[in-house]
């Protein structure tokens, strides 16, 4: 039984593949599965897929019919025997100490662990990342999709939300097995590489106002429990959600603080 599994999931990004895989070989640190789960992918995934399972036994492979990543995902952590779990895209990379460094704080009661970050690809620099607070984490996601956490937290949520089907499915995640007591750290070490891309679920869903609008509604109303939680009067709550989405404006200026506001607003007054 492996300490961490590594969790591929894989349409359509064979290209990537190999480099992606290439990373987790690299690993200072040996006690890890990696399970690359082709979600009905057309291309020649499985062919570079069982190279790697050859190749060493760490790797293991599986096919399901397409259903998007949110179900790959989940089908690579069911058969998972890792006690933490690390989701990895695969046409993205992680540094080779990143799995060696989190594993000495495994033990020290964080719920999350995840690194400093770069873009590589047809956008590069640093990955300005703020630093977590949950009251941020409800207005706008601020930990990427590669972080640890245990597989207990992933059972006790049911896993990864398959109805956000276009996109989103990190950060309702990390709302989902989060609150405001929960510790979660952020390695100093450079350890996650994020391919930017023309096309991708991010730019798609970014550009589609729909998309966008139903994958962000739908966490809302989902949690709006933990929305509501500053305040149980929804007028004063969405005063003081207002003011931390001030505040995150003032660090970021990638938050449409307008926009994000407006649709808290007509949820608080519908679920009031």
């Amino acid at each position: 039984m492996s300490l961490i599994s590594i969790i591929v999931p894989c349409y359509n990004q064979a290209q990537y593949l190999d480099e992606c895989l290439q990373s987790v070989l690299d690993q200072t640190y040996t006690d890890w599965e990696c399970i690359i789960v082709n979600d009905g992918s057309p291309d020649n995934t499985e062919e570079i897929a069982k190279k790697w399972v050859e190749k060493d036994s760490r790797f293991k492979y599986f096919y399901k019919e397409n259903s998007g990543l949110s179900s790959a995902r989940n089908a690579g952590i069911e058969i998972a025997n890792g006690e933490w779990i690390l989701p990895l895209d695969s046409d993205d990379k992680i540094g080779s100490q990143y799995l060696e460094f989190a594993s000495k704080e495994f033990y020290k009661g964080y719920s999350v662990i995840y690194c400093n970050a770069v873009f590589f690809g047809s956008e590069t620099g640093k990955w300005a990342l703020l630093e977590f607070s949950f009251d941020r984490l409800l207005c706008s996601n601020h930990i990427f999709c590669s972080a640890f956490y245990k597989k207990e937290d992933w059972i006790l949520v049911n896993g990864y939300d398959e109805n956000l089907i276009y996109g989103r499915e990190d950060w309702e995640f990390w709302i989902n097995i989060l609150n405001k007591n929960s510790k979660v750290l952020k390695l100093n070490y450079l350890g996650f590489f994020y391919r930017r891309k023309k096309e991708s679920m991010d730019v798609e869903i970014n550009k589609d106002s729909y998309k966008k609008i139903f994958s962000e509604n739908y966490i809302y109303k989902k949690h709006l429990d933990k929305y509501l939680q500053l305040n149980e009067n929804a007028v004063v709550n969405y005063q003081l959600v207002n003011s931390r989405l001030n505040e995150l404006s003032s660090l970021s200026n990638t938050i449409n603080k307008n926009r994000l506001t407006r649709l808290l607003y007509k949820i608080i007054k519908q679920f009031s």
